[in-house]
Formats: structure tokens, C-alpha cells, sequence
């Protein structure tokens, strides 16, 4: 039982700006401040941001939405943005990216979480997470917006990528956009078509959108054939690498209008590599271990033992960015090659084309 409401604890972030001062001058560590705080009220930290389970629902046969209601730091947050979420489990501190489909108008937001065979963190949220209990989160972070000037939306999503398309589109839809938009959402089969019902009533109060779930059981893999008019003047889509990279290459090929992507799931390359072993230095651990071009720097820093800072592991938050001291890596999401010394790199999508010497 807590000592003190959450509501209270939301309210009082401000009032803790002379404890966060004390830390900052080195008088006081932060690490017992949220001790203390932490025995009042579970998501109470000085500046770490914990949000209180409000609400659990099943979306689909595989896929949990979750409300979250964060503490006081949050920063907020846009739509088709994504948050880290964190558990701790066994000593070790897990992480992974989620999308936010909803930014509700109390302050919480929602997240969507798919089942996947064998996640450490997704089945545990999915499985022992429950209401009333809190969970830390990261702020928000993706580039992903809604183009409002847009004649026309054409949105493509394949599984759990409809997470952040849906975040866009709902914000969007209430915020008045009248324009045409057809939501194209390939799933397996019609029990993982998420937030099924809650797409039907928008289409149904909107008549400006046109939803369409396409079975790849049925249907295939995404072919131009589907889409009924490319005559769109912007279109967005997310999904896996495969599925994102099909969409990116017909899109090139029939509009000159924009696209803005997103893939949940690392690059694959095609691109020739080498297992032959390459030198890489990691410079600020002092650390010299034999590498190759086959996989990223991110996995093969943490097969040397290394623990760099990392999140979402697919190119988008940023977390694992550092410098390039010396070298040259590709870029997984483009295949662009990257040499130039101080150039800030992402670990989880820059493999090495030869010796390379990197700050972690």
C-alpha cells in the first residue's frame, strides 16, 4: 500500500526542483533520493519517468493495448512517436520500443504489445503486468508525423506496424483533417487484424476514411495491385524491413510524392559481406576485439562483453548513437557508407567495412 496517491505524485515534479538542484552540485545522490521517494509511491523519482497502469485490454488475438498514465516528468509526447518501456528482471534491465496509438486528453497515453515467441519483455508485460502496478518509460521520441496539408493519405501497415499509423491517424482525424484516407493493414489472418472494431467505428463516423484489412493468407505479400489509386499526394507506412522495403521500392516508382517509413524489425542486407575477420577498437573501453561485416557494431560490442547504451535496436530512437573515430560502416536502412572521423554513427544499424575504430 502506498503512502501517498499518484495523483499527488504527478502534481509534485515541480516541487522537487531543490533536491534535483542538490544532486546536480553533487551534494545528494540521486539514486537515494529515489529510494526514499520510491518507499512513498512506486513511480515517485526525481527525474526518472514511471507511468501507472491504468487499463488493459486484448486488441487482437496477439496484442494487448495498454493505458499508461505517466508521473510527473513526463515531457509529453506527439503522435506516431514511440516510448521505451523497462523492466528488470534478474539483475538484468530489459528494454524495447513501443508505439503510442493513442494520446488521450487526462494526460495517459496507450501502447500496443504484441506476443512474440519467446520475448523476454513483451509475454512478462503481457503476461503478469497489471493494473495499478507502474512501469518505467523513456520519453518519447520518432519522426513519424502527420502530413495535414496532405489531398490524401495513403497509409500501408503490415502487423504490429499499424501501432504508430493509427496513433497519426486518430489524432489526426480528431483534430478535423476531412481529406481521403485509406488504410491498407496486412495481417496473417483476420484474428490479428488489431483494434479491429475501433477501426470499423472511425470509418463508420468518419466518411472521409476507408479501411481495408488484407489477409496475406489470402491475399499474399503487399503488390501495387492492392492499392486502388496511387494518385495520393503523401503516404506513410510501417511494418517489417521486407514489407517496408517492397512498399518504398513501388512508391519510388509510381509517385513523386512523399513517403515516410518506418521498420520494427533490423534491416536485411543485400549488400555483399564478409566474415573475414576485421579489426574493431572500441576507444574509450580501451578494447581491441576481431570482427566482420556481417553484423552489426551493436551486437558485435556486446558479444566483446560491452554494454553500450541502446533501445529500440532498429535505427529509429537514436540511444545508440556515438562517434566515428576512424573507419568506414554502412548503414544498414540505406546502404550509404559512413567515413567520415567525429561522425555520429548508430551502433544498431552500422556494420564495418573494414578496421574500425569507434568512441564507446
Amino acid at each position: 500500500m502506498t503512502l501517498i496517491p499518484f495523483a499527488l505524485v504527478r502534481r509534485t515534479a515541480r516541487l522537487l526542483a531543490p533536491l534535483r538542484y542538490l544532486v546536480s552540485h553533487g551534494w545528494l545522490r540521486e539514486s537515494s533520493v529515489d529510494a526514499v521517494l520510491a518507499l512513498l509511491h512506486p513511480a515517485w523519482r526525481l527525474n526518472r519517468v514511471f507511468a501507472c497502469v491504468r487499463a488493459r485490454r486484448w486488441v487482437a488475438q496477439d496484442m494487448l493495448a495498454l493505458t499508461l498514465m505517466p508521473n510527473g516528468n513526463w515531457r509529453g509526447a506527439e503522435p506516431g512517436q514511440h516510448i521505451q518501456a523497462y523492466v528488470e528482471v534478474a539483475g538484468v534491465r530489459l528494454s524495447r520500443s513501443y508505439s503510442l496509438t493513442a494520446l488521450n486528453a487526462d494526460g495517459s497515453v496507450e501502447i500496443a504489445i504484441k506476443r512474440h515467441f519467446g520475448g523476454r519483455l513483451s509475454n512478462r508485460l503481457l503476461d503478469y503486468l497489471a493494473v495499478g502496478e507502474v512501469l518505467e518509460i523513456g520519453e518519447a521520441f520518432g519522426e513519424l508525423h502527420w502530413p495535414a496539408d496532405a489531398d490524401s493519405v495513403l497509409l500501408l501497415a503490415a502487423g504490429s506496424g499499424l501501432t504508430p499509423l493509427l496513433g497519426l491517424l486518430r489524432s489526426a482525424l480528431q483534430k478535423g483533417f476531412s481529406a481521403p484516407v485509406e488504410l491498407l493493414h496486412y495481417v496473417r489472418d483476420s484474428g490479428q487484424h488489431a483494434f479491429a472494431q475501433e477501426l470499423q467505428a472511425l470509418q463508420q463516423q468518419y466518411r472521409n476514411l476507408t479501411v481495408r484489412s488484407m489477409l496475406s493468407s489470402q491475399l499474399g505479400r503487399f503488390s501495387p495491385g492492392h492499392v486502388q489509386d496511387v494518385a495520393r499526394s503523401h503516404a506513410l507506412t510501417c511494418g517489417p524491413f521486407g514489407f517496408v522495403s517492397a512498399v518504398r521500392d513501388w512508391w519510388e516508382s509510381v509517385a513523386k510524392t512523399p513517403l515516410q517509413f518506418e521498420s520494427f524489425s533490423p534491416p536485411s542486407s543485400t549488400h555483399a559481406v564478409s566474415h573475414s575477420p576485421l579489426l574493431l577498437r572500441f576507444a574509450r573501453a580501451q578494447q581491441e576485439v576481431l570482427g566482420n561485416s556481417a553484423s552489426s557494431l551493436l551486437l558485435q560490442a556486446e558479444a566483446a562483453g560491452l554494454r553500450p547504451a541502446h533501445g529500440c535496436r532498429q535505427g529509429i530512437c537514436a540511444s545508440c548513437t556515438c562517434l566515428l573515430v576512424s573507419g568506414a560502416v554502412r548503414d544498414q536502412r540505406s546502404g550509404a557508407v559512413l567515413s567520415e572521423p567525429g561522425q555520429p554513427i548508430r551502433l544498431c544499424v552500422s556494420v564495418p567495412m573494414g578496421d574500425v575504430v569507434v568512441d564507446i
